[in-house]
């Protein structure tokens, strides 16, 4: 019997299916049902966007298995290990899968940021490639430390393993700001710590404010039990991938630029005179052709981080980020969405009829006198079949002649409902008639 993946590679598959298939809820092994869907992705026009936003959210069980598996197919670790799809996870077991070719780790390592670059400092086998160090040594965030340590290893003069390198937070603060070559490349006289991560941070595009601070010391402060409670538990989206994402995703962010220098970088600071002949080459490399903007999805973004960061995004972060957050099954997460201090009327009101959310975001909601104050997000509470069946009937009382007659017609919505909407309707109906 033929594989799945080799039916729809012959197109012999119905629509229907073909968009089950990009859900990824084809009754097949998770192996093939990864490969199925990047074979969408990077062939099919009509699914291959729906294709692209259900592997960035695919378990990550599932997806190490793959990346670390060297019977996985080229196509498969080709896509996973692009720059732009990229999970941050799964990179050590990419790195060290025998079936990603080199080629490959050169171009990561061409674009990489300083996160990818300390992984990939950390894998023997990326590291044993002479063309991958050759490429790292002209990234704009390597470090004059690193650089040197190449040089040694080339020279059979040096003893460090790269993986022993010394950490960012050992490093002398000032030498550090002398040496690194995004800061030659830049002008700036800032350490490279806080130019370049070594991790993925929950911060967000807007700016953070003393407010958005209050409210996070606040919030983990109250709910530290919560939050020790829940460990390391990963981002899992209510509802399915498909209901996640709704149609206002917008699946691609600028998190990081590089700047273009005002002024050459031979000249750009005093410590620059200094720098060693290839951190000055690869400084004038990147003055003369700046890199092109580093994008991260979302979703995959988010993926990264632990509880903590996921409730600081929720907290600090923008409307798309409480949009997808608000879906997150860990409870403390999600319920941190409610407490941001930028959170609007509008968002509220769309998270009040939403069906993927967790029933204690829906529950609340109406704690809350503010949101209690709007009467879309009381009738979209009413209206919502996921909305707890004593909290719809407390509601009801609050809603309009129209409104009732709407509901007492909704399907959706449990029977219960139907039938008390109806009576209030034809109640409040008699009730005008005799004024």
């Amino acid at each position: 019997m033929p594989r799945m993946i080799d039916q729809i590679r012959a197109s012999k598959l119905p629509s229907n299916m073909m968009q089950f298939a990009a859900r990824g809820a084809l009754q097949v092994p998770a192996a093939e049902n990864i490969e199925i869907l990047v074979h969408l992705a990077v062939h099919n026009k009509v699914f291959g966007e729906l294709a692209k936003m259900t592997l960035a959210g695919w378990d990550e069980k599932a997806s190490l298995a793959a990346a670390s598996d060297a019977q996985t197919p080229r196509e498969v670790l080709d896509y996973f290990i692009a720059p732009d799809n990229l999970r941050p996870k799964l990179l050590p077991a990419l790195l060290e899968n025998p079936a990603v070719p080199e080629s490959q780790l050169v171009k990561l390592a061409t674009s990489a940021m300083r996160d990818t670059i300390d992984v990939i400092l950390k894998s023997k086998r990326a590291t044993s490639f002479a063309s991958v160090i050759d490429t790292l040594k002209s990234n704009p965030y390597i470090k004059k430390e690193e650089i040197e340590e190449f040089s040694k290893r080339a020279d059979g003069d040096g003893s460090v393993a790269v993986a022993e390198r010394p950490t960012p937070v050992e490093r002398n603060a000032p030498e550090v700001a002398a040496s690194s070559v995004a800061e030659i490349a830049a002008g700036s006289a800032t350490g490279a710590e806080s130019a370049a991560p070594a991790r993925v941070e929950a911060t967000s595009a807007e700016p953070s404010s003393p407010e958005d601070d209050e409210a996070v010391s606040t919030y983990m402060t109250e709910h530290a039990a919560d939050i020790a409670a829940e460990g390391e538990k990963p981002f899992q989206a209510i509802g399915g991938i498909v209901e996640f994402l709704g149609q206002d995703y917008f699946p691609l962010v600028a998190t990081a630029e590089i700047p273009s220098p005002d002024t050459p970088a031979e000249t750009a600071a005093p410590e620059a005179a200094h720098a060693a002949p290839a951190a000055t080459a690869a400084a004038k490399t990147v003055a003369a052709k700046p890199a092109e903007p580093k994008r991260l999805n979302t979703l995959q973004k988010i993926n990264a981080l632990d509880v903590k960061g996921r409730i600081q995004l929720a907290l600090k972060g923008n409307k798309e980020e409480r949009s997808i957050l608000i879906r997150d099954g860990t409870k403390v997460v999600a319920l941190a969405v409610l407490e941001a201090p930028k959170l609007s009327d509008g968002e509220v009101e769309k998270f009040a009829s939403q069906k993927n959310v967790l029933e204690a975001v829906l529950r609340q909601i109406p704690l809350k006198r503010r949101f209690m104050k709007n009467y879309i997000v009381v009738r979209n509470l009413c209206a919502n079949p996921r909305t707890p069946l004593d909290l719809g009937l407390g509601l009801m009382k609050n809603l309009m002649i129209a409104d009732l007659k709407n509901i007492s017609a909704n399907k959706e919505v449990s029977e219960t409902i139907r039938k008390l909407a109806l009576k209030m309707y034809k109640q409040k109906i008699e009730d005008a008639n005799k004024k």
